[in-house]
C-alpha cells in the first residue's frame, strides 16, 4: 500500500496556490495561515508567531528522547514572473523563483504522513521559516528562542536544485554554501565643471581605478587553494555630461567559505581605499556587511543524510560547495545537521533558481516528502 496515497494531488494544488499568492520575507501571513491550517487538520500541535511569521509544528510519538528539526523556508522573491503558467503569480513583482513553495509543500506532506503513521519514537519539530532571501529569518527565529522552546539534537533542511537531475539527492560534509557579504563604497570628491578637471578631484576616475583594483583581490591576495568570489555589481554617479559628480557609489558582493579568507578580503579592500584616497585626493567610505555565514554541514549528519537518501532515491556526494548562500547557516551554528540538495532538473537547460522562468518541479514532490520522512524515522528510531 502506498503510504502517501491521497496526499500528492492535494499537495500539488496547495503548492500551486502558494505559488500564485507569493509573499516576501516577514509578511508571509497568508502562507503561514495555510500551513497552520493543514497542520491542525492533521492533528499536529502548532506554534505561531516565531520570528514574525514563522511557525513550528510538533509531532510526538513513543517515549524516545531524541529531537529532530526539519526546516522549510516560505518566502518569495521580488522578481516579476515570466512563466505564463496557469498558477503563475498574481502579485506583480513578487514570485516564488526559488521554490520555497515546493519546500513548504514537501514538508507539509511529510508531516501529514508522519502524523498518520509516525513509525518513530521521539519528537519531530517542523520548522517553517520566514525571510530566507537575504533577511535572516532563521536568525530571528533563533533569537526569539526557537531551539530553547523546540530543542533539536539535529536539524536538516532540503532545497531543490535545478542543476541536478530530478531524483538525485546530494550533500557533503563541511562547507556546502558560501558566506555572503555585501559592500557599498562611497567615493567623494568635490564636484565641478567637466571642462576644468584640474580643479576638481575626480570621483568617477577614482571609482574606475578602484573597480580594477577590487578585481585583483581574489587573484592576488587569496591562496589558490581557497575559494572566494568578489564581484562588483553596482556603480552609480553623475547626472550630466558637463559635470564631474561629487560622489560615486560602488557596490557588490563577496563569497567565501573560510573566515580567515573573509577577513583578508575585507582588510585588503580597506587598504585599497586608503590608496585611492591618497592617489586621487578623494574621501572614501565602506559599509561592509557579513550578512550570512557559510553553511557548514556536520560530517555525521551529512553521512546519515546520504545513507538515508539512498533508500528513497539516487544519492551522490556533492563534489564541491556552491558559492550561493543560505541562512540555514545560522541554525547549523547552533545545532549539528546538514543542508541537502534535491535535484529537480528536467530537460537539457532547466531555468536556474532566481530566474523569471523558473518553476518548482512537482514531479519531485513525493521524493522530497519521502526524504523528510526517512530522515525523521532514521534519527528518531527506537
Amino acid at each position: 500500500m502506498n503510504d502517501l496515497a491521497g496526499l500528492i494531488e492535494p499537495l500539488v494544488a496547495l503548492r500551486r496556490d502558494i505559488h500564485a499568492h507569493p509573499e516576501l520575507g516577514f509578511v508571509e501571513h497568508r502562507t503561514a495561515a495555510r500551513i497552520a491550517e493543514v497542520l491542525r487538520a492533521a492533528g499536529i500541535e502548532v506554534h505561531e508567531g516565531i520570528g514574525g511569521t514563522g511557525l513550528v509544528g510538533v509531532i510526538r510519538a513513543g517515549d524516545g528522547t531524541r529531537r529532530l528539526g526539519l526546516r522549510a523556508d516560505m518566502d518569495a522573491l521580488p522578481i516579476h514572473e515570466q512563466t505564463n503558467l496557469p498558477w503563475q503569480s498574481t502579485v506583480p513583482g513578487c514570485f516564488h523563483g526559488c521554490g520555497h513553495d515546493g519546500h513548504v509543500a514537501m514538508l507539509l506532506g511529510a508531516a501529514q504522513a508522519l502524523a498518520r503513521d509516525p513509525q518513530f519514537s521521539g519528537t519531530l519539530h517542523l520548522i517553517f521559516q520566514p525571510a530566507e532571501e537575504g533577511q535572516g529569518g532563521a536568525r530571528q527565529m533563533i533569537e526569539e528562542g526557537l531551539f530553547e522552546r523546540f530543542p533539536c539534537d539535529r536539524v536538516y533542511a532540503l532545497h531543490n536544485w535545478p542543476g541536478l537531475p530530478a531524483g538525485t539527492i546530494s550533500t557533503r560534509p563541511g562547507p556546502i554554501m558560501g558566506a555572503a557579504d555585501k559592500y557599498r563604497i562611497t567615493v567623494t570628491g568635490k564636484g565641478g565643471h567637466a571642462a576644468i578637471p584640474q580643479d576638481t578631484p575626480d570621483a568617477i576616475l577614482a571609482a574606475a581605478s578602484l573597480v580594477q583594483q577590487l578585481n585583483t583581490i581574489v587573484s592576488r591576495d587569496v591562496p589558490p587553494s581557497a575559494f572566494a568570489v568578489l564581484s562588483v555589481t553596482e556603480i552609480a554617479g553623475g547626472h550630466a555630461h558637463n559635470v564631474l559628480p561629487a560622489e560615486v557609489m560602488v557596490g557588490g558582493t563577496v563569497r567565501t567559505f573560510d573566515p580567515m579568507v573573509q577577513d583578508r578580503i575585507e582588510e585588503r579592500m580597506r587598504q585599497m581605499l586608503r590608496g585611492i584616497e591618497a592617489s586621487f585626493e578623494v574621501q572614501t567610505g565602506l559599509d561592509y556587511d557579513r550578512y550570512y555565514p557559510a553553511t557548514i554541514n556536520d560530517a555525521d549528519a551529512a553521512a546519515d543524510a546520504l545513507a538515508v537518501a539512498g533508500l528513497v532515491g539516487h544519492a551522490e556526494l556533492a563534489p564541491e560547495p556552491a558559492a550561493t548562500s543560505e541562512d540555514f547557516s545560522f541554525m547549523l551554528q547552533q545545532r549539528p545537521g546538514a543542508y541537502i540538495w534535491l535535484g529537480q532538473g528536467r530537460g537539457d537547460n532547466p531555468p536556474p533558481l532566481h530566474n523569471p522562468h523558473y518553476d518548482f518541479n512537482d514531479e519531485v514532490l513525493e521524493l522530497g516528502m519521502r526524504l523528510h520522512m526517512a530522515l525523521a524515522r532514521h534519527w528518531l528510531r527506537d
